[in-house]
């Protein structure tokens, strides 16, 4: 699963505000901003997370590490 940290830091990498994601993502931009909160993954739903996680994939967003090893992100291709 991914973590508060790696949701900020792949709307950062993506320059994509809360309402960006939201629209890719079908997640409203309210619950994005509460999950992004916590640096730990997020209470919420699984589908939640996984439908956050697969907008960022589509955006060439990778996510590496694991919650309790050093959690981060990547871009497989310049996407912007």
């Amino acid at each position: 699963m991914i973590t508060g940290v790696q949701i900020r830091s792949a709307r950062g990498a993506l320059r994509w505000s809360s309402q960006d994601l939201a629209k890719q993502s079908g997640v409203g931009a309210r619950t994005i901003k509460r999950l992004e909160q916590f640096d730990c993954i997020p209470p919420g739903r699984t589908e939640t997370l996984s439908a956050i996680k697969r907008a960022f994939e589509a955006a060439y967003i990778e996510f590496i590490g694991g919650p309790n090893e050093c959690p981060g992100i990547r871009l497989t291709r310049w996407a912007l």
